[in-house]
């Protein structure tokens, strides 16, 4: 059995069930961690953890009639087959847990949530990315594709080691922002300051002589990191927005890339590490060695495959066979928006699979929004529109215009092999077919 039936069986079988700390002992022990370095990724006391490993495996050892131990725990279950009253009171239980804990999809996947699919080896390439100095990790996906929930991971990791964190969303900074290069790094140093409640001390560190720039890095280095005396991660939201100013974009992506190369040479700028999220391609000039996007960690989230679809299936209590999984594949791909929300309206027992697929490219399908709002993105932007009706009138891969094809990936609308794109999954091909081609 896997740790996800397991845990799920003994919250169904024992009395107490298991508390969240007993089950995070659990997965660790699962994964061959030490109470040290379990104690090391949380903010718990080694002895501590000790005491509930204790009593957990006294519990389990009761439960199963057999001695359970840390070092038994993997090699004992993993080989075990769950038997059918144990697969339908697990079925049961999956049942009534998601019904009662179910979100509508829609922001970031929550801390807490049991619907966050990992992509191995992706978070564990970023949890150990972030600890080190100076760095800067770099994640790139389309649109709904879990940037922000990676990222809300790795500064949760980041915290556990006593580091401070900031958030930053560009897509929430107002255009007035964008307008004046001083403007924007005052309002950026403000705005961290405020979060690391520092009182925002400017005027002291801001020289018009020197520029905005160097002023930034003076206020970084002899303020803010001397004041919080830890290391500091600011997380970067869709940076991408930033690209749509390309005076702003230019002074400050290579003030990102100072503050990397300072990191090699001065201690305190080793206290800085940087995360960021954007949707596409670079595609403003940026001089190779003034730009942060060619070093530091590249994270590119891939869609989900089938093995983890089929997981997330479980997670939401469904009865999901192989067949499904095609069928619902062969419609969104591996996309975990458009999954989610599928699982999320058959849990509901809205809609049955065949329904949904049916209305799925459809005014009245359950993607109606999303369809709608990509549309209007597209219909904006004619030269967007053309390139994407190209794709969709094309029955072979066709190369386009680097701008355009950046752009309709980061949209997640197209699936680009080198040079050349095609539609990403049906459910797009189908709706902008009869929106853009049949009905213009």
């Amino acid at each position: 059995m896997t740790i996800d039936e397991l845990t799920d069986l003994l919250k169904a079988s024992l009395p107490g069930s298991l508390t969240p700390l007993q089950e995070m002992v659990l997965r660790y022990s699962w994964e061959g961690k030490t109470y040290a370095d379990m104690a090391a990724e949380t903010n718990y006391v080694k002895e501590y953890l000790s005491r509930t490993a204790s009593e957990l495996w006294s519990s389990l050892s009761k439960f199963w009639g057999k001695p359970v131990s840390k070092n038994n725990l993997r090699f004992y279950f993993e080989s075990r087959q769950l038997t059918n009253s144990q697969q339908q009171l697990i079925e049961a239980f999956r049942r009534q847990s998601t019904t009662s804990s179910l979100e509508f999809p829609s922001g970031p996947v929550a801390l807490n949530s049991k619907f966050y699919i990992e992509r191995p080896p992706i978070e564990s390439l970023a949890y150990e990315e972030v600890t080190k100095p100076g760095s800067i990790t770099r994640i790139r996906a389309p649109w709904k594709m879990g940037k922000t929930s990676l990222m809300l991971r790795i500064l949760a990791h980041a915290e556990a080691q006593k580091y401070q964190t900031v958030t930053i969303d560009f897509q929430q900074a107002g255009k007035i922002l964008f307008s004046d290069i001083d403007k924007f790094f005052r309002w950026f140093a403000t705005y961290i300051s405020r979060k690391l409640q520092l009182e925002p001390n400017l005027d002291e560190y801001w020289d018009e002589d020197m520029g905005s720039k160097v002023s930034c890095s003076i206020y970084f280095e002899s303020y803010i990191l001397d004041s919080i005396k830890s290391c500091l991660v600011l997380g970067l939201n869709e940076v991408n927005r930033v690209f749509e100013y390309p005076e702003v974009a230019e002074e400050f992506f290579s003030l990102l890339r100072s503050w990397y190369e300072q990191a090699s040479t001065t201690k305190i700028w080793q206290n800085l590490r940087l995360v960021l999220t954007y949707s596409t391609e670079i595609y403003i000039p940026l001089q190779i060695h003034q730009s942060p996007f060619n070093v530091g960690l590249p994270l590119k989230l891939p869609s989900l495959t089938p093995e983890q679809v089929m997981i997330l299936s479980q997670r939401y209590g469904l009865e999901w066979a192989n067949s499904q999984n095609k069928q619902l594949m062969g419609m969104v791909g591996g996309h975990p928006y458009l999954v989610q929300l599928a699982f999320y309206y058959m849990c509901q027992r809205e809609l049955m699979l065949k329904q949904l697929l049916q209305e799925a490219p459809t005014e009245s399908g359950i993607y109606n929004d999303h369809l709608r709002r990509l549309l209007a993105i597209l219909q904006s932007e004619p030269a967007l529109e053309n390139a994407y009706k190209q794709v969709l009138a094309s029955e072979h891969p066709l190369k386009l215009i680097s701008l355009l094809a950046y752009k309709l990936d980061s949209l997640g609308l197209i699936y680009m092999n080198g040079d050349f794109v095609t539609h990403s999954c049906e459910l797009y091909r189908l709706y902008f077919k009869n929106q853009l081609l049949e009905k213009g």
